[in-house]
């Protein structure tokens, strides 16, 4: 069986209304550096973050949400930043910015399997 390895994890928020603060869990990103992991899990209640913005683009909010999981699996489309190694990717991804798409502070934990951890914590953490 193999060791347990750390990862580092934030939550993806959307963020519909910057001066008001309020947000809607979105999915999770998930990096374990040791295992070359860089993974994404999306899954937005679209009717939770109408209800919390009724003027919300949501086409806009789904195009931003979906180039995440792009972005780590370093697609082409995903430009100059999916070329980046993985780390440097999560840490791009993780960035304090003010805009519709944010994600929470950055958390460690340990596991053996990454993209079961993944799943688990997006249940936990969105679902």
């Amino acid at each position: 069986m193999h060791a347990a390895d750390t990862y580092d994890y934030a939550v993806i928020r959307v963020v519909p209304r910057i001066e008001r603060e309020e947000f809607v869990n979105a999915g999770v990103i998930l990096s374990c550096q040791k295992l070359g992991f860089l993974g994404a899990r999306i899954a937005l209640d679209e009717a939770r973050l109408l209800a919390l913005a009724p003027d919300v683009d949501l086409e806009l909010v789904r195009r931003h949400l979906a180039a995440i999981p792009a972005i780590c699996a370093g697609h082409a489309d995903a430009g100059p930043i999916g070329a980046l190694p993985p780390r440097a990717r999560f840490h791009w991804l993780t960035a304090r910015r003010s805009s519709i798409i944010q994600t929470s502070p950055v958390h460690t934990g340990r596991c053996g399997d990454p993209e079961a951890t993944l799943d688990r914590l997006l249940t936990k953490l969105v679902g």
